[in-house]
């Protein structure tokens, strides 16, 4: 990732102690306090994580009705899990899914800024916020997607979606091959948050 975006290796580690001056200096001056860094970093440890979409895919996988109901009305198809509290607050607005086909294949990115559906997926990735990231996947995703790794078949439509206040998209990406007979806890444990953005598939238990 460093290299394609012309990063310096170095990037997360610098913007790690800057984003930790600026948590010393807050606190210093009394607007924060540990408690309340605390308590947001818990908050998405624990509640606003990936491990949410994974197991709204896995259900996908394993009810082709709840799937159906998912793409249809998001927001109701995730209200029937046993989720976290809060699923529709905070970035969670507006949750809609797409999913990917033989034929189809999507991409979520985000134009404007960052927007992404925080309950689902958790934080953002670095890269995902980049300017450079942001304008070439909109003009060519699928040479973005193959320097990333996905290789998506000429054949296969690719459709992007562009996240906003008003629609937080996530992919459900397709069921990998081989799982078979598996739970749906187990199938959740193959969902990745880069399956979810469209950059990666799901990957086979055999990989």
């Amino acid at each position: 990732m460093t290299v394609q975006f012309g990063y310096p290796e170095d990037r997360e580690a610098r913007s790690a102690a800057r984003v930790r001056a600026l948590e010393t200096l807050l606190i210093e001056k009394g607007v924060i306090t540990d408690a309340t860094v605390d308590k947001v970093l818990g908050y998405f440890e624990t509640d606003m994580t990936p491990l949410n979409g994974a197991k709204i895919v896995a259900r996908a996988w394993t009810d082709p009705e709840f799937a159906e109901r998912l793409v249809k009305d998001t927001p109701a198809a995730v209200a029937e899990l046993d989720l976290p509290i809060g699923m529709d607050g905070a970035e969670g607005e507006h949750l809609q899914a797409v999913a990917n086909t033989p034929g189809v294949h999507n991409l979520v990115i985000c134009t404007l800024c960052s927007c992404f559906p925080w309950p689902v997926l958790g934080l953002p990735p670095y890269w995902y916020k980049d300017p450079t990231f942001r304008a070439r996947a909109a003009r060519e995703p699928r040479v973005v997607l193959k320097e990333m790794g996905l290789d998506v078949d000429p054949s296969v439509e690719l459709r992007v979606w562009d996240s906003s206040g008003h629609s937080r998209w996530f992919v459900v990406p397709q069921r990998p091959a081989g799982t078979d007979g598996m739970t749906e806890e187990e199938l959740a444990t193959l969902v990745t948050t880069e399956s979810m953005i469209g950059i990666a598939e799901a990957p086979s238990p055999a990989a």
